[in-house]
């Protein structure tokens, strides 16, 4: 077995004799000698070889990233790299050894590869050689560890749960697995251990806590994978600030232990309503300002038909300021804006700057000096500034101006990626109306408790019900979320008939889970953090690829084993399956 890493020894370790063993991460023949940056998971170390020692030609002939082992002694060395922990030092190699020698690579392993990506992912193993990519394997290894080792101190017991599942409705799309023993049935690969941790908590076990595999056939983006990994945790007799402080405890532990950084606890919060309002998202990034304004007021009585007729449909008008930065936005630059919000439905965008205190821009002309000075007094609007409008539905033009306050906020360098701020996000709807299905659908899943003063509108007034949900914002990303569930069984079936499940439904997609609820259920709520995106947050990554050992493409397809692939008839057959070629 391997003995020591390359990083242990240092100037201290002069004159001694080591075996070490690893990569060949690159060679070089200076005047004769042969130099080795001898590469295992620690780092670097530089070996020499001599041309009158006895393995000199079979080092000369090594290819990067052979593997080998070495026996030599520890010197000084003559020119010193401040840059790496050995750099002072540096093996005479005494004795070589060949483990298996590497044909020549599809691509330079290093750091600033140029490869592309496709690349990288058919040959993973080898990119997993990169230390930027190792360094985050071992960021999400430690992160695991101090997961594990708070929910034992916090007294939670790990349990898990099945992943060969009943398929329910709701949600994304299950991955179906189909069962050769039972026929024509089919398995669906867990979403989540929502039912199974509800269960768990009916069952008596009050604090459960795992690190669980999920998945969902869904639309993939650079932070989403088909197959996720989340820290699950439910929780018995508790309310919302139950599970958010025990939520916090263990970020500020993460954070404290990966990062060096000490939360301020408690943690910002903010309703729903009101992160739509002033950012336009439920997942807002509060690095930097610029909240959206409202400007119906200033424009209640405009002659400006585009806004009047705007706000005579009871639509919206609103705007964010980017301060001290209009000269940065010619009209070219402007025009692609515009152009980035009509990707969100808006109509258009119309601009003013302010300079030499002044105004200019597409709309001076058809708006009055006293609707300017308005805005210029609600929107201390100062030299340099520059006014981005959208006037459209309520929903677009947060939308819309939520994505462009993103674009502008990291195009200017308002946000730092050593900086963190956290914040919840609490009074979710119940529900959300889908124009695809033209029906309300649960805004988090059919088992989130409803406010208990809108548990009467459930049937009535879907559109303001509001849940006992909440989700945790990192840097504008949702880290995690989970509600308070229900724990009545009548309160649960009054949610499915909301959500358009007769008895009969219910009982044929949830029947074991209903069936439990007679028997006795706790208050019980809990939480998932996203284990693969608080690891892309704390490594500084934006490809939540960068930090899972072999992931998909954004086609959910794996280009190092080809999968998913077809399988041969005889296996279609015992599965009684049969492909409708197009």
């Amino acid at each position: 077995m391997k003995k020591h890493k390359n990083v242990e020894f240092n100037i201290k370790n002069v004159g001694e004799t080591v075996v070490l063993e690893g990569w060949v991460s690159k060679k070089r023949n200076l005047g004769g000698l042969v130099f080795i940056d001898l590469r295992d998971r620690s780092g670097i170390i530089q070996l020499v070889v001599r041309p009158e020692q006895k393995d000199y030609d079979l080092a000369s002939s090594l290819k990067t990233e052979s593997v080998i082992r070495v026996e030599g002694t520890i010197v000084e060395r003559e020119s010193k790299n401040p840059k790496l922990p050995t750099g002072e030092i540096e093996v005479i190699v005494e004795k070589l050894e060949v483990f298996s020698m590497a044909h020549d690579l599809p691509f330079e392993i290093s750091d600033d590869t140029t490869a592309l990506e496709d690349t990288r992912l058919k040959y993973r193993y080898l990119d997993l050689r990169r230390n930027s990519l190792k360094e985050n394997l071992m960021t999400r290894s430690k992160l695991m560890h101090t997961i594990r080792n708070f929910f034992y101190e916090e007294g939670f017991v790990e349990v898990e749960t099945p992943i060969l599942c009943k398929s329910t409705p709701e949600g994304a799309r299950d991955y179906l697995v189909p069962s050769r023993i039972n026929n024509g049935n089919f398995y669906a690969l867990p979403q989540s251990p929502q039912i199974f941790k509800q269960l768990l908590m009916i069952g008596g076990m009050e604090k459960y806590y795992q690190i669980a595999k999920c998945f969902r056939d869904e639309d993939l983006r650079a932070d989403r994978q088909p197959e996720f990994t989340q820290v699950d945790l439910e929780m018995s007799f508790v309310e919302e600030d139950d599970v958010i402080s025990t939520t916090e405890r263990l970020l500020a532990k993460v954070f404290s232990e990966m990062k060096g950084i000490e939360l301020k606890l408690p943690l910002r919060r903010l309703k729903y309503n009101d992160a739509i309002r002033d950012y336009g998202t439920d997942q807002p990034d509060l690095r930097f300002d610029m909240k959206i304004e409202s400007l119906n007021d200033i424009f209640k009585d405009t002659e400006f038909t585009v806004f009047g007729n705007v706000l005579k449909s009871s639509g919206e008008i609103g705007c964010i300021v980017v301060k001290d930065n209009a000269d940065k936005y010619s009209r070219k630059e402007i025009d692609k804006l515009t152009d980035f919000v009509k990707t969100y439905k808006a109509t258009g965008l119309a601009w003013l700057k302010y300079s030499e205190s002044e105004f200019a821009g597409s709309i001076r002309k058809v708006v009055s000096d006293q609707e300017l000075k308005r805005l210029k007094e609600q929107l201390n609007i100062s030299e340099n500034d520059l006014v981005l409008i959208v006037a459209d539905k309520y929903s677009v033009v947060k939308t819309s101006l939520g994505a462009l306050r993103s674009k502008l906020g990291h195009e200017l360098g308002l946000v730092s990626k050593d900086s963190y701020e956290l914040s919840w996000i609490v009074d979710f709807p119940s529900f959300e109306y889908s124009e695809e299905e033209k029906r309300y659908v649960a805004c988090h899943h059919p088992f989130t408790a409803p406010k208990d003063e809108d548990v009467d509108k459930l049937l009535t007034d879907k559109a303001n019900c509001y849940s006992k949900a909440y989700d945790i914002v990192i840097n504008g990303h949702e880290a995690g979320g989970g509600s308070i569930r229900i724990h009545q069984a009548d309160v649960q079936k009054k949610m499915f008939e909301a959500l358009g499940f007769t008895l009969e439904q219910a009982k044929e997609k949830f029947g074991f889970f209903l069936e439990a609820f007679d028997y006795g259920t706790p208050p019980h709520g809990g939480l998932a953090l996203g284990l693969d995106r608080l690891t892309m947050l704390l490594v500084g990554t934006e490809n939540i690829r960068d930090v899972i050992a072999f992931p998909k493409t954004a086609s959910a397809s794996c280009l190092m084993s080809e999968c998913p692939n077809r399988v041969d008839q005889k296996q279609l057959d015992e599965l009684g399956i049969k492909i409708n070629k197009n």
